[in-house]
């Protein structure tokens, strides 16, 4: 999936997420973004990758793209890294949410991910689409509209 799906699909999960608990919701969304754009950190093209170059580089050489960081094992290291460094349980939250929205819109590709890294299992559904197709911009035309749905619900009140 592109940045810009990855970044409506960090919104929406997050959003939905800010319904269903007492998360402070500007912090939680906002890191929901963060987060989102996280695990494409070993893609030098990703949103991410290009404001870490070096950063990138190295963690694509050591691991490839979609595997390491686009794992379970990935995604508990930073949730202990945040734990444990981060005071905010709302941003913390935010970052995770948003690092699983990534996987779920990676697992819709062809190419999948390597969910249960160092495992070399390629993780995907059943149905799949290529990154940049027609399926994508449908899928970011719904996740537009959930966005608003949940961002309405969340954020309704101070209006």
């Amino acid at each position: 999936m592109t940045g810009n799906t990855h970044i409506i699909g960090g919104l929406a999960a997050s959003l939905a997420f800010a319904q269903v608990t007492d998360f402070e919701p500007i912090l939680l969304v906002g890191a929901g973004v963060v987060g989102a754009l996280i695990p494409d950190i070993c893609h030098g093209g990703s949103t991410i990758g290009r404001k870490f170059k070096v950063l990138s580089k190295v963690i694509n050489a050591l691991f490839g793209h979609r595997s390491f960081t686009h794992s379970l094992l990935f995604l508990v290291l930073i949730a202990i890294l945040l734990t444990s460094f981060v005071d905010n349980e709302s941003i913390v939250m935010g970052i995770l949410v948003g690092m699983a929205s990534h996987y779920i819109l990676d697992m819709a590709t062809k190419n999948g991910i390597k969910l249960l890294y160092p495992l070399k299992i390629t993780v995907r559904f059943p149905i799949t689409t290529r990154t940049g197709g027609t399926v994508e911009y449908l899928v970011f035309a719904v996740l537009s509209l959930l966005t608003v749905y949940f961002g309405y619900g969340v954020f309704g009140n101070y209006f």
